[in-house]
């Protein structure tokens, strides 16, 4: 994470206009600061983050807490009492809002939706709050429908008018994987009976919606592990699917946080139960190829988890703003990257997985042409504006100069950290075509063995059914003798049978003649 951090004397246009593209910085904000947390919500909304709940010391939060991007202030929200609420969320709201945690915080017309989470009421169904940002009322929503059963660490992501309840964890400590549809322009719910096989049971994942056609879920905890698995599910067809993916291997995490950036989804934190993720992760959905923007220290509070993370944009650019977090210690800090800018791709269809996978392989197969391409051309831009800057020597006076070399200094080692992060991405590409090669030769190695041995054992085969062939003929001469035997030893026994009769009556005959 870069040094340079914005102090509570900074200008956050200032700021935006001096930092790195796709690097970490904290806000310092003036003031107080809330209290530090985890498993909270956020939502930025006309620049304003807003924090919601969460978890510290084991103790659920119940407070709404504001930071302002242009004057880099924190404060509390107020929430009162819809007038039309029942006596029911009067006693609810008596301490500004229900202590909540693992919940999730959607954008909804003109405020914010505070859906499911645990909390200390005794709720069977999951509950929706409202809040109204423009009185700062707050009411309990009343839905109907095959309302879900009461959950935290779930994801819900909107999609349209309707909003997509996936897995979570029950009061039971059951896992989840069911998927449920809130209809916000009639507050019904619905669920959804899937066609195939849902993604395993869990919590702590995060969700995005691609296309307004494709939701992605990622990551998550069960109680015995972590997962690193990528689902999707086609919104037309109701079917979920695994899609191929290419590039950097991805840890397996639960409790990190997510947001979807044109066709780019950013993921930062979460962690395995052993250690925090310390990478900022991207998913490029039109490719299905992962990569690293950066990365943080082991011990930094975006190695976290239960942290969030948001996307905005502040004077034409692009950023990210991640909040709190859980690393051994409750965080409460600001951290802002600048996404740097790409050409727009118009989002595509993912006509099938086996397409989205064929899709993934061309483009791994000209990563390293491009990414050699983009180095050479951000050592062109060095060249150009070490000219320029020679140029501008000879004309400017010095003050001048000294200002033009400082931003060109600064523009230069810009271009020199892209280089850097280019190499990487070549000398990755490189160690993974190697592997590649050592596997296939590994495999052709142990397929000619194979065929060795299938060999040898046709030759086997082939000996062996000679000498079958030599085993029958033996079997019909041993027959044939065996007849022979059984013949003979007949015969004898009917000789010995004649002679022994001519003896009795050569006997018997005497007898009768010396009798007469």
């Amino acid at each position: 994470m870069d040094a340079t951090d914005v102090s509570e004397n900074s200008d956050i246009t200032a700021f935006i206009s001096l930092a790195s593209y796709d690097q970490w910085f904290s806000l310092h904000p003036s003031g107080w600061c809330p209290p530090s947390r985890y498993k909270h919500a956020a939502e930025i909304v006309n620049e304003k983050l807003y924090v919601i709940g969460g978890s510290r010391n084991g103790r659920y939060l119940s407070d709404v807490q504001v930071f302002d991007f242009r004057t880099l202030k924190w404060s509390t929200l107020s929430l009162k009492v819809d007038n039309d609420s029942s006596e029911l969320e009067k006693i609810n709201l008596e301490n500004a809002f229900p202590a909540v945690a693992g919940h999730s915080l959607v954008k909804w017309e003109k405020g914010l939706l505070v859906v499911a989470g645990h909390t200390k009421e005794l709720s069977d169904n999951v509950t929706v709050w409202s809040i109204d940002l423009d009185t700062n009322n707050c009411s309990l929503v009343q839905t109907n429908g095959k309302i879900p059963i009461a959950r935290g660490g779930l994801s819900a992501t909107l999609v349209g008018s309707k909003l997509f309840l996936f897995g979570g964890e029950d009061r039971k400590r059951q896992l989840l994987n069911d998927l449920h549809i809130l209809d916000l322009t009639t507050m019904t719910w619905d669920e959804i009976e899937i066609k195939n096989t849902s993604p395993a049971p869990r919590f702590d994942h995060t969700a995005a919606v691609y296309a307004d056609q494709y939701l992605l879920i990622f990551g998550g905890s069960s109680h015995s592990t972590c997962f690193n698995d990528l689902h999707l599910l086609d919104l037309l067809t109701m079917e979920w699917s695994q899609p191929q993916t290419q590039g950097a291997y991805v840890t397996p995490r639960g409790g990190h946080a997510s947001t979807m950036v044109d066709e780019n989804w950013y993921i930062v934190g979460g962690g395995d139960n052993m250690s925090g993720a310390t990478e900022t992760i991207i998913l490029n959905i039109s490719k299905f190829v992962w990569s690293m923007a950066t990365s943080v220290g082991n011990r930094e509070p975006l190695a976290s988890e239960g942290l969030t993370l948001c996307s905005t944009m502040i004077d034409g650019e692009k950023l990210l703003i991640a909040f709190g977090g859980y690393n051994g210690k409750y965080n409460n800090e600001v951290f802002v990257l600048k996404i740097k800018p790409k050409e727009p791709i118009r989002p595509r269809l993912l006509q099938s997985p086996a397409a989205a996978a064929a899709a993934a392989s061309v483009t791994a197969a000209y990563a390293i042409i491009a990414a050699t391409n983009e180095k050479n051309n951000s050592r062109k831009n060095i060249d150009d504006l070490n000219s320029k800057s020679n140029h501008e020597s000879a004309q400017n006076d010095p003050d001048s100069l000294k200002a033009e070399t400082k931003i060109l200094k600064s523009r230069i080692l810009e271009v020199r950290d892209e280089n850097s992060r280019i190499q990487a991405r070549i000398d990755e590409l490189n160690i993974s075509h190697t592997e590649l090669l050592k596997e296939l030769q590994s495999v052709q190695s142990q397929l000619a063995a194979e065929s060795a041995r299938c060999l040898k054992l046709e030759t086997n085969i082939a000996q062996i059914q000679k000498s079958l062939v030599s085993f029958s003929s033996l079997e019909n001469e041993l027959e044939l003798l065996r007849h022979q035997k059984s013949q003979m030893e007949q015969e004898t026994v009917d000789a010995q049978k004649q002679r022994s009769g001519g003896v009795w009556q050569w006997l018997s005959g005497t007898t009768q003649n010396s009798e007469q």
